[in-house]
């Protein structure tokens, strides 16, 4: 089942320039992480904190929904969902 995965302009070095990028077979916002980690080095660091929970000043929205406001990083996915990253915007420091 393809997820389809929006990537801010920030993460795009990461992504080879890709603005979107699909991931297959996960069945949850995790997997989906994951395998995004596992093909783009770099990207783990930048969604995940030490303890692999999700950033603070990152966000993730299945289809129109946060999932910080349901089950975060275990937000079951289901066929045709697009998850889309949005790091928070509010001055400081940029992503690391």
């Amino acid at each position: 089942m393809p997820i389809i995965v929006k990537i801010p302009a920030p993460l795009r070095p990461l992504t080879q320039g890709q603005s979107e990028v699909t991931v297959e077979n996960a069945s949850t916002v995790q997997a989906a992480v994951e395998d995004l980690a596992r093909r783009y080095p770099g990207l783990r660091e930048r969604l995940l904190d030490d303890k692999g929970g999700l950033r603070r000043y990152v966000n993730i929205f299945r289809n129109d929904e946060d999932i910080r406001h349901g089950k975060s990083l275990q937000t079951v996915l289901a066929e045709g969902d697009k998850l889309t990253i949005v790091p928070a915007i509010a001055g400081g420091r940029p992503l690391p």
